[in-house]
């Protein structure tokens, strides 16, 4: 896959805490995971959206349904 070098401003605190968790050589990586699963989070958003706007939103019964499905 190809890589991209690119410039960041960060928190630094947020810096500091990733790197004591993995280490300034899985840095990058760590960041890349992050942005991987930040944009999966916004397209499933924008597909519930859509979702919503061509047939309404869910009922609140089947909501609930689903919850007592899968509540441990």
């Amino acid at each position: 896959m190809a890589v991209t070098k690119v410039s960041l401003t960060l928190d630094s605190d947020l810096v500091r805490e990733a790197r004591e968790r993995v280490g300034p050589r899985e840095f990058s990586a760590y960041v890349n995971a992050a942005l991987r699963q930040r944009l999966q989070h916004d397209r499933l958003a924008e597909f519930l959206a859509a979702a919503d706007d061509e047939g309404g939103p869910v009922p609140d019964e089947d909501v609930e349904e689903a919850r007592r499905w899968f509540r441990p």
